[in-house]
């Protein structure tokens, strides 16, 4: 039982949802299972206070997150705290200064005026200190904002109450004087006391009375405040500003965390423990990314293949396919992976990238190649990463991108197997140009032997891209069922065993295939078709008649027709018999689905007309239904086209001598009867596509069947001697 046998009977067992989940499924688990060593952390049996017993590097470049904070702590506590010196208070403490004097002066006018106005006695209250005390207490706690009251003693203010007028002047002066002076300067808190001694020593030269001193004194001294204050929100500010200023404390990969026979100390096995090193405690971190990639890979494929618009079947066989070379691809890019460990210089360059984007562009077509080759990139990153885990390598990215998409864009349309060979020669070149583009834009200090590996190993990328290619493709052509355009290529071949069988029994058919070729395969290139499909398809679509050719009218030559002793019916079931007998005889030579589908197809459920209406005179109940071919009808453009070209070319050849207007009007109707007869009603051909089919069969035929120039009927001489005779 073959491959396609095999999908065959699973897909009746398991729906399509059902079985593409399955291969998506496998095909994810296939992926994290190649790609898992190269990105599984290595981890060490070790303990604390133990002796190393390997020199263990950073695999990877990671911050050191303890050591980040605690250079930002000290960088915070370094920063001094933030002062700001309020130069209004200066003004605003001389002019508190200046209201208490005000008052005093305004308390004392007051009261002058009462005794004035009254015959007053020594016993009279007005003339004691004590209501002069109280009215100037209230003047100062109604319009200040500050509790002097509490913070100035009753002997002071009673001083300046009791002070001549002119000495409140001087002392008022003064005060003010030095108080501004001193304000104007810095003043901390732990400054005060300080600023305040000087104050004293500045007011004592003065020689005031000593009540007034005392009172000048106290008034300073409350006078005087800090006015460099700390700024606690500024100071923050800037302590976050030093955080951040901090870079971060950064393990570096490759850095060597502890060297052979070392002591592992607390820091270092705090460090181990954080590069995930630790067998007790490792790091799932590349295992979940791996997963990720995995996921997006997937993803990739599963959003295109749900947007190609093809059968169910089609597509699964497809994304079979895509697995299969994709995994392919894995394989190898693994094993060439293992043998880094020889030491050889960069033989990661040797990993044949433009395979599977070659096999994967003439199997199916350059979109998905194009898809194939990002996901070998990726992959190649991942698994040629100078065993460093956790890291991957962008350089081996790009000459895998590169040298893909090279395969794809140097893959001629033909794809014989000179052109993929001539395809591998361009491949080798573009990977030898991203060699030296890669080695010489790090500036890299490289010997001639390496150079020369280098070289070696690009050439040798390209080479066997192109031998596995034409090496894999018949196993996936095969395995598929694929039509490739080699595969079609070979079956147009004269030497095909089928096509010398035509050719030997039923050369009249052979002709007329070629014929129908050559017409089918212009029209479908007018329209976008497949042509080389439609021109080896005609090879073959007739074969059935091998089996009874002078049958046929193109093979009866210089003998009578059969036909003319045989029944309708009988003769109809001959010439229906030549299309199931071509789909048997093609389908035992294991031709494609695609040829045999349009030999099943090109007559469609088409009327024999002929023997009909033959049949019809003899019997007048006589059923069409019994005198149309079998089918179904045709499926596909290029069938469609086919079943055209079949009988436009039979309908043509029964013309003597034909004009333009002849060949145009019998094309014409050949086809407006196919509409008639709904025999396109299930392929996607456009009246637009057949009006262009319909003119170049027109060109094609007038090209064959042009008139030719009637020479004279000369008689024959003979020359004699330089004389003509009769």
């Amino acid at each position: 039982m073959d491959f396609q046998q095999y999908i065959s009977k699973i897909r009746k067992i398991l729906n399509y949802k059902v079985f593409t989940s399955i291969i998506y499924g496998v095909l994810a688990i296939l992926l994290f299972g190649v790609l898992y060593h190269n990105v599984k952390p290595i981890t060490y049996d070790m303990e604390l206070f133990s002796i190393a017993e390997n020199t263990i590097r950073a695999p990877k470049t990671v911050e050191d997150e303890d050591k980040t904070q605690e250079e930002k702590e000290n960088a915070a506590e370094e920063v001094e705290s933030v002062y700001v010196m309020k130069k209004e208070m200066a003004q605003n403490r001389v002019l508190l200064l200046t209201s208490i004097f005000d008052f005093v002066k305004d308390t004392n006018h007051e009261l002058d005026q009462v005794k004035e106005g009254k015959k007053q006695t020594k016993e009279d209250p007005v003339a004691t200190i004590e209501p002069r005390l109280k009215l100037l207490k209230t003047k100062l706690t109604e319009n200040v904002s500050e509790d002097i009251t509490d913070s100035i003693s009753d002997e002071t203010l009673t001083a300046l109450l009791q002070a001549d007028i002119s000495v409140l002047e001087n002392t008022k002066e003064t005060l003010i004087s030095n108080v501004e002076q001193l304000m104007n300067e810095r003043i901390r808190e732990e400054q005060l006391a300080k600023m305040k001694e000087r104050f004293v020593d500045q007011m004592k030269t003065a020689k005031f009375p000593a009540s007034v001193e005392e009172a000048a004194l106290q008034l300073g001294q409350y006078a005087i405040v800090p006015n460099d204050l700390f700024d606690a929100e500024l100071t923050e500010e800037r302590k976050k500003q030093a955080m951040q200023d901090v870079e971060p404390v950064k393990i570096l990969q490759g850095q060597i965390i502890v060297q052979e026979g070392h002591l592992i100390d607390r820091e270092t096995y705090r460090q181990l423990e954080m590069l995930g090193l630790l067998k007790s405690n490792p790091t799932p971190k590349p295992l979940i990314g791996l997963a990720i990639f995995v996921v997006i890979a997937i993803g990739t494929l599963y959003i295109h293949f749900s947007r190609v618009q093809e059968t169910e079947e089609k597509k699964q066989n497809y994304l079979l396919l895509v697995s299969l070379i994709f995994i392919c691809s894995l394989i190898i890019m693994k094993i060439i992976g293992l043998m880094e460990d020889v030491n050889l210089y960069e033989i990661a360059y040797i990993f044949p990238a433009a395979m599977a984007p070659m096999l994967i562009k003439i199997l199916i077509n350059e979109r998905f190649a194009l898809i194939m080759t990002i996901l070998m990139a990726a992959c190649g990153s991942i698994v040629f990463h100078d065993g460093i885990s956790g890291t991957i390598d962008v350089e081996i990215a790009v000459y895998i991108l590169f040298s893909g998409l090279a395969g794809v864009l140097f893959l001629s349309g033909r794809n014989e197997r000179t052109q993929i060979l001539r395809a591998g020669l361009f491949i080798s070149v573009v990977n030898i140009l991203l060699v030296f583009f890669l080695q010489l834009i790090g500036s890299g200090q490289f010997t001639l032997i390496e150079y020369t590996y280098y070289v070696l190993f690009a050439v040798v990328s390209g080479l066997v891209s192109a031998i596995l290619t034409i090496g894999l493709l018949p196993f996936f052509e095969a395995g598929f069922g694929m039509l490739s355009t080699i595969r079609l290529i070979e079956l147009s071949s004269p030497n095909h065993p089928l096509l010398k069988k035509i050719l030997t029994e039923a050369p009249g058919t052979y002709h007329h295939s070629v014929m129908v070729a050559n017409l089918a395969e212009s029209a479908c290139e007018v329209i976008g078709a497949n042509g080389l499909l439609a021109r080896v398809a005609c090879y073959y679509h007739d074969v059935g008649k091998t089996k009874r050719p002078h049958f046929f009218i193109e093979n009866q030559i210089n003998i009578e027709n059969p036909h003319d002793r045989l029944p309708p019916d009988t003769s109809k079931d001959i010439i229906i018999a030549h299309v199931t007998d071509g789909a048997a005889e093609l389908k035992k030579h294991k031709m494609p689905k695609e040829i045999i589908d349009i030999a099943e197809q090109h007559h469609g459920t088409t009327l024999l007309k002929f023997f009909f209406f033959k049949a019809k005179e003899e019997n007048e109940n006589v059923s069409e239904k019994d005198f149309r071919y079998p089918g179904p009808k045709p499926q596909t453009k290029e069938a469609a086209i086919i079943s055209l070209a079949d009988s436009v070319e039979a309908a043509v050849r029964s013309m003597n001598q034909p004009t333009s207007e002849e060949i145009r009007a019998l094309v014409q109707n050949i086809s407006q009867d196919r509409l008639v007869d709904r025999q396109f009603n299930e392929c996607d051909l456009t009246l637009k596509e057949i009006e262009l089919v319909n003119k170049t069969f027109c060109e094609i035929l007038n090209g064959i069947f042009h008139s030719r120039i009637e020479y004279p009927d000369f008689k024959q001489k003979k020359v004699v001697n330089g004389n003509a005779t009769n």
